[in-house]
């Protein structure tokens, strides 16, 4: 018996592992400058097929993102994971991280203008112009919503623990995209003060937006390489992760209805 349900496991896992997968490393330019992303595009015979770019968090392009557009390509949709430093210049270190990404933090219009080269790539790869989400992880959070801010040609943005503050000097804007923020209810690096400055930029926006918090979740809840020591502020909640991506899968099918 116990051979025939390990044997079982081993065949169901296969089977998951042969739904992704089907996507490859793919380049790309922002102007002259060459990007590094990753291409997964849905096995479909329609002739008008959503798109969706992938902003990862601030390690740059990684398996977890990778794998995400795997899993948006079995679900339908034309998936790129988007390269916002650039070729070769993943950094190496947190505090790399921490340089590269505070620079596109602080000059929110150049990193508008990678996401927009993302997204027009998406769209020479066959994605609908007119059907196009952004989503993104931590920085990369923040960076959907900087799609937003910036009115790129986009229906809706989703941010999964993503830092949700602006530079107070910028003016609100009118929020055209729909907006939902997956956001871990005890993440540590997002403070109540940017909470509902976020909240009240959407009002004065006028958006259309969602924020759905998740119990004893922090930061990176949906990344499993963080480990499970929630007092470290970073952390994967596996049932976090598991109603998020549910949240993002009915808020993309309402979105291209």
């Amino acid at each position: 018996m116990k051979l025939k349900i390990t044997t079982t496991l081993m065949l169901c896992a296969l089977i998951a592992f042969s739904s992704y997968g089907q996507g490859k490393s793919f380049s790309y330019k922002d102007g002259q400058d060459p990007l590094s992303g990753y291409l997964a595009k849905a096995k479909s015979t329609k002739k008008s097929i959503p798109g969706v770019v992938v902003i990862p968090a601030w390690m740059g392009v990684s398996e977890h993102t990778n794998h995400t557009a795997d899993q948006l390509a079995a679900l339908g949709y034309h998936a790129l994971v988007a390269d916002i430093y650039g070729e070769g210049k993943n950094p190496k270190s947190p505090t790399e991280a921490r340089e590269l990404s505070s620079y596109y933090k602080n000059n929110p219009v150049i990193y508008q203008r990678r996401i927009k080269a993302a997204i027009d790539e998406l769209v020479k790869q066959g994605a609908d112009p007119a059907n196009i989400a952004v989503i993104g992880y931590c920085f990369g959070g923040t960076g959907a919503l900087e799609a937003a801010r910036g009115a790129l040609p986009v229906k809706g943005v989703v941010s999964f623990h993503g830092g949700l503050g602006k530079d107070t000097t910028r003016a609100h804007v009118t929020i055209a995209p729909k907006v939902l923020v997956l956001h871990g209810a005890d993440d540590p690096y997002v403070p109540q003060a940017q909470i509902t400055a976020f909240q009240q930029e959407m009002r004065a926006g006028k958006a259309d937006w969602q924020m759905i918090y998740y119990a004893n979740a922090v930061h990176a809840f949906t990344e499993p390489a963080a480990g499970n020591d929630n007092s470290k502020g970073v952390a994967y909640n596996e049932l976090a992760a598991k109603r998020s991506w549910e949240h993002l899968t009915l808020f993309l099918t309402d979105l291209f209805k």
